[in-house]
């Protein structure tokens, strides 16, 4: 710490400017983490470690605003009893009001191309950070060609505020293959974007070995859900053996830990499954895996072109393989992703739910199950569609 505070309080040195943006980007790195993680046995060193933190880069900078202390402590006629009473819905408020990115998140808001694929969208962050993650998730559910032409314009208008593009301070998700979500910021308005990375473990309830390639996708793509579960709280699920009757949020801790459950225990039946001499049953079991990862949703439901439609569709391709296992061993398989309009297809489906926001009026919105066929048995399908 010695050194570290040495080379901070070093004038016009650029090796001094490069360690203050390393330690303020990981100190957002370990907040955002912190307020995402479940519980870690390092949880309580990571908060002394952001301390320490404070407490050097204000020794350094002492004119700056570290915290949230701090910033409460420099307003006018702040006193020690104010620090210490709870923030008040209209402080909120006044809050929301300063942040330095709320006119590019009412413009995204304001955009009619935008308003069918994220409805009636409300931001609840109150801080800049948070809004910026905030904005970028959103636009993770439209299809991609609009969401780069936002992401960009979203970066232009930062770098007109005083912030820049940051791609080095990331929350890390773990994932097959090395991949950019989105960028952070950093200048004015620090935040941390999202990265996918196969140097991160794993989802630790799930057990795989990295020589089965679709298992460890699967894996993968469940393990994103569980992490992205925890950051936005927009998610809902209509998994039909935890409630068919509606799409449910998952802000209710119960409708949570049930659709985790029953994701986790589909994932486990595939794995004890995968060598069954039968393929057929190999078949089912991932039939049913790839309905619970499907029904996973935003409402309205994200694009099927967005960022998360393609992550969903990546998982639905290894269906593939498995049903010519299933053929080779001379069964007649048949299998059929259901899209298109809703008259087209319902007699394939079964306990279909019906939507009055987003997509187009009387065509499905998400398929959460695909019809299957094994020899005379019939697997019905089962969508989420837009009334007419």
């Amino acid at each position: 710490m010695q050194h570290l505070s040495k080379l901070l309080k070093t004038d016009n040195s650029n090796l001094a400017w490069v360690l203050r943006l390393s330690l303020q980007g990981l100190r957002t790195q370990l907040q955002e983490a912190l307020k995402t993680a479940t519980p870690d046995p390092g949880s309580t060193a990571c908060q002394e470690l952001l301390r320490e933190l404070d407490l050097l880069l204000e020794e350094a900078f002492p004119q700056e605003t570290l915290s949230e202390e701090t910033v409460l402590s420099s307003k006018e006629n702040s006193s020690w009893e104010d620090i210490l009473e709870p923030v008040t819905n209209e402080f909120k408020n006044e809050l929301k009001d300063e942040l330095e990115l709320k006119q590019m998140s009412e413009a995204l808001l304001s955009d009619r191309e935008l308003s069918n694929y994220i409805g009636d969208y409300q931001f609840l962050s109150t801080n800049d950070s948070d809004l910026w993650n905030e904005m970028q998730r959103l636009l993770l559910r439209v299809p991609e060609k609009i969401a780069h032409v936002w992401q960009e314009q979203i970066l232009i208008d930062a770098s007109q505020i005083g912030a820049r593009k940051d791609e080095q301070a990331h929350l890390l998700l773990p994932f097959i293959r090395n991949e950019h979500i989105y960028p952070g910021l950093i200048g004015k308005i620090q935040a941390t974007g999202l990265y996918l990375s196969n140097q991160v473990d794993f989802e630790p309830r799930l057990i795989v070995e990295k020589r089965d390639e679709e298992l460890y996708l699967l894996a993968g793509v469940i393990s994103i859900y569980l992490k992205f579960i925890e950051l936005d709280s927009s998610l809902h699920h209509a998994l039909k053996s935890v409630d068919r009757f509606g799409v449910r949020s998952l802000n209710d801790e119960r409708e949570k830990s049930k659709y985790i459950t029953a994701l986790i225990d589909r994932f486990r039946r595939v794995q004890t499954t995968a060598d069954n001499v039968d393929p057929v049953v190999a078949l089912r079991a991932r039939l049913d895996l790839d309905e619970a990862i499907h029904s996973l949703v935003y409402l309205p439901c994200a694009d099927r072109y967005s960022w998360w439609g393609k992550l969903q569709q990546e998982a639905r391709r290894t269906l593939d393989s498995v049903v010519e296992k299933a053929r080779y061993a001379g069964y007649y398989v048949q299998i059929r992703p259901l899209w298109g309009t809703y008259a087209d297809v319902f007699n394939w489906s079964k306990d279909d739910l019906q939507l009055d926001i987003g997509g187009v009026r009387g065509e499905v919105s998400a398929c959460l199950r695909v019809y299957a066929k094994i020899n005379d048995e019939v697997l019905p399908g089962r969508v989420l569609f837009r009334s007419s």
